[in-house]
């Protein structure tokens, strides 16, 4: 059974920085999808970046390209995400989240199967 613990979230003021951890535990390198989703208040979770191990190929939402990139370190199964130049609009849980075995459509939240416990961001002055 694979688990997902998510750290790294808090309070950042605008144009901030933080950097996202998730450490998966019984996790299969043979390959996979994994990345990171969000979901504020009233609104639908959705992908902000995700990552399908069978080519590399890496998937960043509009809202966050440029500002938030995603990083693997295979040898400690755990899958950073770096967000900069944050701003009011990231404010939200986000949520690590895995399918292993997996080389499909990789983008969307509904093929993933394991879900960590999520960890909030807070962007305000």
């Amino acid at each position: 059974q694979v688990q997902l613990v998510e750290s790294g979230g808090g309070l950042v003021q605008p144009g901030g920085s933080l950097r996202l951890s998730c450490a998966a535990s019984e996790f299969t390198l043979d390959y996979y999808a994994i990345g990171w989703f969000r979901q504020a208040p009233g609104n639908e979770r959705e992908g902000v970046a995700c990552v399908r191990s069978r080519d590399g190929s890496t998937y960043y939402s509009d809202s966050v390209k440029g500002r938030f990139t995603l990083t693997r370190d295979n040898a400690k199964n755990t899958i950073f995400l770096q967000m900069n130049n944050l701003n009011a609009e990231d404010t939200a849980v986000y949520y690590c989240a895995a399918r292993t075995y997996y080389s499909g459509n990789y983008r969307g939240p509904d093929v993933y199967n394991y879900w960590g416990q999520g960890t909030q961001v807070t962007v305000s002055s």
